[in-house]
């Protein structure tokens, strides 16, 4: 795994990337500032109904898992 907690939450948000871009849409880092991380949802995801359950029991539980020191995700 890398090394470093930028590094850590990328290889995280790049293993996800794949999910969503199958459903038309995509996810933007905009701000690691450790522990927290500010994303936005683009394309079928901007909007979508399903994107809170998306980013907080996708995006943010993946974090949790793989960054134990992780702290909070914002999207704007």
């Amino acid at each position: 795994m890398p090394e470093g907690f930028d590094a850590r939450v990328r290889e995280v948000i790049a293993r996800i990337r794949p999910a969503l871009q199958m459903d038309g849409g995509d996810i933007e880092i905009v701000e690691i500032q450790e522990p927290n991380l500010t994303v936005r949802l683009v394309g079928a995801c901007h909007g979508c109904p399903s994107a809170v359950y998306t980013l907080y029991q996708g995006v943010y539980g993946e974090l949790k898992r793989s960054v134990p020191e992780f702290g909070e995700l914002f999207a704007v």
